[in-house]
């Protein structure tokens, strides 16, 4: 069994729930402890029975809750000295004790899971996604991306499911009351995802056996669910892909999404 869903997902906070017979796994907490706990709940997980918090870097919406919820159940976190010395600075509930490094581009193993961080470009001390494998099985985790490099989408290709962001579209926030500081950022090499990328990398994946796409990380202000979803389709279109060749889904924001078995 490989399983994974969302938890939460967009500008607000993030994290994502993957599930073997012998491990559970979050990768980033960035709502509060309460909120993980009840999404936890409702998947009839207990949070001490986490195994460990994979973290792909280090800003408060993919972070918040991770030093209370670390403290609270003995959670082992796994994360690279970069972004755990960033955390250090602006978080007092981090215990060190439960800190296990990680560098990136380098494979280690938790249980009956195979994980390897690979590197993304974002305005972090040294952000990462993760590859999560069991046995010849493989899903992906990429989010908060400026661009999809050639490194990223070797580290994305044979899974049979990539969460993949789809933060923003173009029109929606050049005329959004985003200053225009904030919208050359995520706009930027090393800002976030636009929705058309990411339909022209899910098609490009398709080639490489992807069955499975969850779009993550949806703006709340320059994106809505329905207008990724429309984007990502056309994009596969032109690409002479239909709904048939691939399970398209879009992450809640505020609840679990379905389960995807891997599996």
């Amino acid at each position: 069994m490989l399983k994974c869903c969302s938890l939460y997902s967009g500008s607000t906070g993030n994290s994502f729930f993957v599930q073997t017979e012998d491990t559970k796994l979050l990768v980033d907490c960035g709502v509060s402890c309460k909120k993980i706990e009840n999404a936890l709940s409702s998947l009839n997980v207990l949070p001490e029975n986490i195994n460990g918090i994979l973290l792909t870097h280090e800003h408060i919406d993919h972070t918040k809750s991770v030093g209370l919820l670390s403290k609270k159940y003995g959670i082992p976190i796994f994360a690279n000295k970069e972004t755990w010395n960033s955390l250090l600075q602006n978080n007092s509930n981090l215990e060190k004790a439960n800190i296990n490094f990680f560098e990136n581009n380098s494979s280690f193993e938790l249980n009956d899971l195979k994980i390897l961080p690979f590197s993304t470009p974002h305005d972090a001390a040294n952000p990462c996604g993760f590859n999560i494998f069991k046995g010849k099985k493989k899903i992906s985790i990429a989010t908060d991306l400026g661009h999809v490099s050639k490194d990223v989408i070797k580290s994305l290709e044979n899974s049979s499911l990539v969460m993949l962001e789809a933060n923003y579209d173009f029109d929606v926030l050049q005329y959004s009351s985003y200053p225009y500081v904030l919208k050359k950022r995520i706009s930027g090499p090393n800002g976030h995802l636009e929705n058309n990328v990411t339909g022209k990398t899910i098609a490009h994946l398709i080639d490489s056996g992807l069955e499975n796409a969850l779009l993550i990380h949806l703006s709340k202000e320059n994106n809505f669910p329905e207008l990724a979803y429309k984007t990502v389709s056309e994009e596969l279109q032109k690409q002479h892909f239909s709904e048939s060749d691939i399970n398209l889904r879009v992450a809640p924001r505020d609840l679990p999404s379905n389960f995807f078995n891997v599996i």
